[in-house]
C-alpha cells in the first residue's frame, strides 16, 4: 500500500470511544470508513440515536447508534455478519470453564476480530490504516514501534491488547489513547453525539445477563456434573452442581458454611472437584503461562517487568523466565492473589507493553 494512503477502517461499536475516535480521524484528514461488526446479539434495535436499553457492544441498538454517528460525520459505514465466526469464540468461552479455566474472551475478540477479521476487510478495500476506540498508545522507542498504556489510567485497555501481531503497530491507529474518558465525552457533546453519554459496556456481549454458567450449560452440559468440594487437604466439605459455576477466586455461590470466608482456590476438571481455602491461600508465588506473545525484541530470555495477571491488577514485579514452545515462568518479587488458569498474564515496563501469555498454573 502506498505511503500516502490515508485510508483507515475504524471498528465503529455505537459507543462514545469509537465514535470520537471516527470523528477525530476525520478531521485529522483520514479517509475514515466505518465498520461494525455484527455477531448475532438479538436485541430490537432502539427508536431513537443513542439508546440506553443495553450496555453491550454488539447489539442491534449499538448497530443503529453507530450508523448514526457515521451518518452525521458524512463517512461510509458498513456492518458485516460475523455470526458464524462469532460462534467459535463463544465455543472457546464455553471450553475454558469446562476444562476449569477461566477465560478471557474480551483479549480473543480483539485478537480474532478487531485485528483479525477488519484487517482482512481493510485489505480487502485497500485501507492502509485500522482503528478503534481503545484507550491505549502506538509510539516510536529506539526506532521501533511499541504499545503503550492509554493517558487515562482508569480506563487503560493495553492489557486487553497484547495479542496484537507486532507487525501490524505501523498500521493500528488508537485515536483517543492520548485523552482521558471526560475528554472524550466532553468532545463527543461539542460536535453533537447523543451517544456522548451513552454507558460503557459492561458486560461480555453474548452474556447480558451475566449468567455465564447459562450459555456453558447450552454449549457444555458435562460441566455440570455434581462433584466434591474439598479443602487443601483433600477433606470433602460438601457438593457441588457442576465446575462451570467456578472461578479462582470466587467467594458467593459456594453453599459451604464453613465458619469464616472461603474461596475457590481451584478448580479441577480432571476429578471434577472444586478446591476451597482461606484468603491467604489465594497467594501465589509463581505462574507458568503459554502462548507467549512479545511485542519488544532483545529482552532476553529472562527480565523483570511489572506483571498483571488480570484487567484490574495493579501491575506487580516479577521475574519473567521466557522458556522454549512460547511458555514462561514468572516469578513474583512478593505473592500475588488468585492467578487464573486461562486468564491472561502481560508484562509492562512502566507504561510500554512488553508482551503476555495466558496462565496455564500457579503455585
Amino acid at each position: 500500500m502506498s505511503e500516502s494512503n490515508r485510508k483507515v477502517v475504524v471498528a465503529m461499536s455505537g459507543g462514545v470511544d469509537s465514535s470520537v475516535a471516527a470523528c477525530l480521524l476525520r478531521d485529522q484528514g483520514y479517509d475514515v470508513v466505518g465498520l461494525f461488526m455484527r455477531v448475532g446479539v438479538e436485541e430490537p434495535a432502539p427508536v431513537e440515536e443513542g439508546s440506553r436499553a443495553h450496555q453491550g457492544c454488539c447489539s442491534a441498538s449499538d448497530a443503529a447508534d453507530a450508523r448514526f454517528v457515521a451518518g452525521k460525520l458524512d463517512i461510509p459505514f458498513f456492518a458485516l455478519n460475523f455470526q458464524r465466526d462469532f460462534a467459535e469464540l463463544i465455543d472457546y468461552f464455553s471450553d475454558e470453564y469446562a476444562a476449569g479455566r477461566t477465560p478471557n474472551p474480551c483479549v480473543v475478540c480483539n485478537h480474532k476480530f478487531k485485528f483479525g477479521k477488519i484487517v482482512e476487510y481493510a485489505d480487502a478495500v485497500g485501507a492502509r490504516y485500522i482503528a478503534t476506540g481503545h484507550y491505549a498508545r502506538i509510539d516510536r522507542q529506539d526506532g521501533a514501534l511499541v504499545l503503550r498504556r492509554g493517558v487515562d489510567a482508569s480506563k487503560d485497555q493495553s492489557y486487553v491488547l497484547f495479542g496484537l501481531d507486532p507487525t501490524l503497530l505501523e498500521r493500528v491507529l488508537f485515536p483517543i489513547g492520548h485523552l482521558t474518558k471526560d475528554e472524550v465525552r466532553a468532545h463527543a457533546r461539542r460536535i453533537g453525539l447523543a451517544v456522548s453519554d451513552k454507558p460503557d459496556s459492561v458486560e461480555i456481549c453474548f452474556v447480558p445477563d451475566r449468567d455465564y454458567a447459562r450459555v456453558v450449560k447450552q454449549r457444555r452440559p458435562d460441566a455440570f456434573r455434581e462433584g466434591d468440594v474439598v479443602d487443601e487437604h483433600g477433606e470433602v466439605l460438601g457438593r457441588h452442581k457442576g465446575i462451570g459455576h467456578f472461578t479462582v477466586g470466587q467467594r458467593r455461590g459456594l453453599g459451604i458454611a464453613a465458619g469464616v470466608p472461603i474461596y475457590v482456590t481451584s478448580v479441577n476438571a480432571a476429578t471434577n472437584t472444586v478446591s476451597v481455602g482461606d484468603r491467604d491461600s489465594l497467594l501465589k508465588s509463581a505462574l507458568t503461562a503459554e502462548r507467549v506473545t512479545m511485542l519488544v525484541a532483545g529482552l532476553g530470555d529472562c527480565f523483570h517487568a511489572g506483571v498483571k495477571i488480570r484487567y484490574l491488577h495493579t501491575a506487580a514485579p516479577a521475574t519473567v523466565h521466557l522458556q522454549p514452545d512460547a511458555r514462561c515462568r514468572v516469578v513474583f518479587d512478593e505473592p500475588q492473589s488468585a492467578p487464573t488458569p486461562g486468564q491472561a498474564v502481560v508484562f509492562y515496563d512502566n507504561d510500554t507493553v512488553l508482551g503476555g501469555a495466558w496462565i496455564t498454573a500457579a503455585a
